[in-house]
């Protein structure tokens, strides 16, 4: 029995370290977000709200405006999406995905049949 007692309580102490290290992720807060275009260096301001594993974002354009989306965060892989309106009027989406390590991030941007950009931001 006391091997069972112990092979349960290692069990339980893996399981409570596996999930507390899965919540330690927390990207609450102001970021900035920078990408290298055709245009050249562009820095963008965002702001995370973020529910367990949902996630509120809101962008600020280089024209001021603001832009919302929604995504998700699990372990530290995240993901969200806004739409954009393009320069006829049409509207096309941006889905960025990455991983976050402490106070930065980094992933790629898909942007629509726009292609794709990689990006890094830091927290404020």
């Amino acid at each position: 029995m006391s091997k069972f007692y112990s092979f349960f309580m290692c069990f339980i102490l893996v399981f409570f370290a596996i999930s507390l290290s899965a919540q330690d992720v927390n990207v609450t807060g102001d970021w900035e977000l920078s990408m290298e275009t055709q245009r050249g260096p562009m820095t963008q301001e965002m702001h995370f709200e973020q529910d367990g594993e949902k996630l509120t974002v809101t962008m600020t354009t280089r024209r001021g405006d603001e832009i919302t989306g929604e995504g998700t965060i699990k372990g530290n892989e995240i993901e969200w999406t806004i739409t954009r309106s393009g320069r006829e009027g049409q509207e096309f989406m941006m889905t960025y995905k990455g991983t976050v390590e402490g106070d930065t991030m980094s992933g790629e941007v898909q942007m629509g049949d726009r292609g794709s950009m990689e990006w890094t931001a830091k927290k404020k």
